[in-house]
């Protein structure tokens, strides 16, 4: 993937996933902090904040280099989808990038392949860029499933689904064992996430057609994010709990 970077002048993604974590008030105001302090111009910084949050973070960020990105998008441009978002929507506010398909929407909500499916295809409709989570738990790398998973929830959310450039469409290898709001959660080896990451490009060209980015999410911080991001196959990061803490992701991204 370092290839598809330099021929296309990619620069890698340093994407924060508020969550649900954040009060209104106080996302407006970590919003406000981050786009006066990173000033980075070697990573496309992506904040995606809560639903509630997103047209006044839209606002903060519009004039700094920051950008916008959504944690979900819905299966349809418009209709009858109650308590779904609109990626019209996401895109007129600005949204660049939507995450799609994270582990968390998979087993609290009971999300399926077939959902994230649908949803990653409005997106790119729309225009937005979808950043398509996979990852195995703790009991399939065990076992030696790791990569079989991985090419079964692949193939199963990118069924059909086209893009004309590589830059259409990321993916996002989050091993679910590694994420940090899991209690025994530790942090893949880059070495480790280098390969596998390898691995998944490979996997995901074969289906698109396009060598696509494939970008790393589990624990990442201050501590381990050099290590990650200097690995050839390794585009980016996705960052949950690091995002939250001011001077930690502002070391990331700077």
């Amino acid at each position: 993937m370092s290839g598809l970077n330099h021929k296309n002048n990619m620069k890698k993604l340093i994407m924060a996933n508020w969550k649900m974590q954040l009060s209104y008030q106080a996302s407006l105001n970590l919003a406000k902090k981050f786009s006066q302090k990173i000033k980075s111009s070697k990573y496309e910084v992506v904040i995606c904040p809560d639903y509630l949050a997103l047209p006044a973070v839209a606002g903060i960020l519009r004039k700094s280099r920051l950008v916008l990105g959504a944690q979900d998008s819905g299966l349809a441009d418009r209709g009858a989808y109650t308590g779904e978002v609109s990626p019209t929507n996401l895109r007129f506010l600005g949204s660049k990038y939507v995450i799609l398909g994270h582990s968390e929407r998979r087993s609290n909500l009971e999300e399926n392949s077939l959902i994230i499916n649908k949803k990653i295809r409005a997106a790119l409709v729309e225009k937005l860029t979808p950043v398509v989570c996979i990852g195995e738990t703790i009991l399939e790398k065990k076992s030696g499933q790791t990569k079989a998973v991985l090419t079964r929830q692949l193939r199963q959310v990118l069924k059909e689904v086209t893009i004309k450039k590589a830059q259409d469409l990321f993916i996002a290898y989050e091993p679910i064992w590694a994420i940090s709001t899991n209690r025994s959660a530790r942090p893949m080896s880059a070495s480790e996430a280098d390969v596998i990451q390898e691995f998944i490009g490979r996997q995901a060209a074969k289906i698109l057609r396009k060598k696509v980015a494939v970008i790393y999410g589990g624990s990442a911080d201050a501590h381990n994010a050099t290590d990650f991001l200097k690995k050839k196959n390794i585009a980016g990061l996705l960052v949950g709990g690091a995002s939250l803490k001011f001077d930690q992701f502002v070391s990331m991204c700077n």
